[in-house]
């Protein structure tokens, strides 16, 4: 099953943080789970390490490489994700919840993550 991961989740599952609903770690530890890792929680990851507000240990890229190493596969922000963010009503504010919630809906495919606005998008969670 593919699913995307939200930045929470990806962090959270890594630092094997406890805050990680017990679903959503079965899920990703699923042998058949695809994990997704959206361009759009890269660029947030950046962000928020550049503001000194994510602490990792080394750059943004070489964290994200190695989880690429670990079977981790990039999901890419389409021309056609970017443009489903349009059709969305203002369930959320945060632009990276908003493109994932658009990637998740024209992917057909769930998001992990604890933020419940996702739902009333109509996109699938595990949580």
């Amino acid at each position: 099953m593919r699913l995307i991961l939200d930045t929470h989740a990806l962090l959270w599952f890594q630092a094997g943080d406890r805050r990680l609903s017990k679903v959503a770690r079965r899920a990703i530890e699923a042998s058949d789970a695809e994990l997704l890792i959206s361009a759009a929680t890269v660029w947030e990851m950046a962000i928020k390490a550049s503001l000194g507000r994510l602490q990792l240990s080394g750059p943004v890229d070489a964290y994200i490489a190695e989880k690429i190493g670990q079977g981790y596969r990039m999901l890419a922000v389409s021309w056609a994700h970017a443009a489903r963010v349009e059709g969305l009503p203002w369930h959320h504010r945060d632009p990276f919840d908003r493109l994932l919630a658009a990637q998740a809906l024209a992917e057909r495919c769930p998001v992990i993550t604890r933020d419940r606005a996702f739902r009333k998008y109509g996109v699938e969670v595990v949580w």
